[in-house]
């Protein structure tokens, strides 16, 4: 992949953070656009259309988990990932980034190279060339859900549902076979692959997302092993 083909977004409140890894990003070659707030991240993301935007959780006005669940909410930029660049480590951090929508979670201090290492991996995915490429081109019709899996659309009753990319494929994967049980091993290697670090609980928060948005009688837990989609 090119850098130079892509476009990030990097939000932070503090002005020596956004200057030093700015500087860095744009050495590899990527374009980098700027914002010091979660209110400035979201006019700039409707504006450029970013590739990726690097998200600040704590943050004045608006913070990163607040700004995240904005863009997920606004159409022209619902889909874009969503990379949350923040010192905080802890489990609750992360549950409620993923929770948000978040794509990743990358926790600071990070070498630079081994955030370029991170992002290009995201983009992959992003661009399609990698675990996030859409299953078929076909669309799956269960009951009274549909999903486009070309378009990246769910309509359960003729309403369209917005979905964050990693909760779509989540519910395309397990729609694709009904019945049939997805280990969480199974669903992490086919969603996040092997070089994107997730906490545990990052599958249960997208599950129970899912079910809230599409609702409860679609995916089943199978204890102890894994889910899978059955229509109740």
């Amino acid at each position: 992949m090119n850098n130079e083909d892509y476009s990030l977004l990097l939000v932070d409140d503090e002005e020596d953070v956004l200057e030093f890894l700015s500087y860095n990003l744009k050495k590899e070659g990527f374009n980098v656009i700027t914002a010091s707030n979660g209110l400035e991240a979201i006019s700039e993301a409707k504006k450029h259309k970013p590739d990726l935007i690097l998200l600040d959780v704590m943050m004045p006005e608006m913070d990163g988990i607040e700004t995240c669940e904005k863009i997920r909410e606004i159409p022209e930029i619902s889909k874009t990932m969503v990379a949350f660049l923040t010192a905080r480590g802890e489990d609750y951090s992360q549950v409620a980034g993923f929770d948000a929508g978040g794509d990743d979670y990358i926790t600071k201090p990070i070498k630079p190279k081994v955030l370029t290492s991170r992002i290009k991996a995201l983009l992959k995915r992003a661009n399609g060339k990698g675990h996030d490429e859409p299953l078929s081109t076909d669309i799956i019709e269960i009951s009274n859900l549909k999903i486009d899996l070309e378009k990246y659309i769910v309509i359960k009753d003729d309403n369209e549902i917005v979905l964050p990319k990693k909760e779509f494929l989540l519910l395309a994967l397990l729609a694709s076979k009904p019945s049939k049980v997805f280990t969480r091993d199974f669903i992490f290697n086919e969603i996040w692959g092997d070089d994107i670090i997730v906490g545990e609980r990052t599958i249960d928060v997208h599950i129970r997302k899912l079910r809230e948005k599409i609702g409860e009688g679609y995916i089943k837990t199978v204890k102890g092993v894994g889910y899978k989609f059955e229509v109740s």
